[in-house]
This record gives C-alpha cells, sequence and structure tokens, in this order.
C-alpha cells in the first residue's frame, strides 16, 4: 500500500508540473522558448503515463493489465526519453534568444 501512495503521488506531481509548463508554453511569446516548454511538458505527460502505468500493474493483477500497463510503461518511458532530449537541445537556446529579442 505504501509503494500505491508514492505513485499516486508521482501521478499527481507529474500532472501539475506538466499543466505548469503547457501554462508557460502557452504564455510564451519567443519560438524557441515555446517549444523548450513543450518538450519539458511533454517529460512530465510521459512521467505521468509512466507512474499510471506501474501504478495500474502494481494495484491489478491480471493478464490484460501486464499488457496495458507494460504499453503504458514503454510509451511514458520514450515520452520521457525523446522530449528530454528535445528539451536539453532547445535549453542551449533559450538565453541567445532571449539575448537576440531584447
Amino acid at each position: 500500500m505504501f509503494i500505491n501512495g508514492i505513485l499516486v503521488l508521482g501521478i499527481i506531481v507529474s500532472f501539475v508540473w506538466y499543466f505548469y509548463f503547457k501554462t508557460k508554453q502557452l504564455r510564451a511569446t519567443l519560438p524557441i522558448r515555446k517549444k523548450w516548454y513543450t518538450a519539458k511538458a511533454s517529460v512530465c505527460l510521459g512521467a505521468f503515463i509512466l507512474f499510471f502505468g506501474i501504478n495500474f500493474l502494481v494495484i491489478y493483477q491480471s493478464a490484460i493489465t501486464y499488457v496495458v500497463s507494460i504499453l503504458f510503461i514503454l510509451i511514458g518511458g520514450y515520452f520521457m526519453y525523446h522530449n528530454y532530449k528535445a528539451a536539453k537541445h532547445y535549453g542551449q537556446f533559450v538565453q541567445e534568444e532571449l539575448n537576440l529579442n531584447q
């Protein structure tokens, strides 16, 4: 039951961070900064899907659950990995773009 609480906390925190970065993305005016926030929001969405898949696996024990959970874990892990690399790439240019537009 303790692991379930940690996973639910991870689900809630990742969703809150997703909402935060999505709001920052909508308010951003500079294109690179907007892409950077989009990538960071997608990392949080991937974490949400990953935690949800692990939590689903912990709570329910059946063959269908294993298939669905593995699918969620793989998709969440891919989202996190791919968008982390994108956020790291765009993060290099955020300060430069800010300096150019001042």
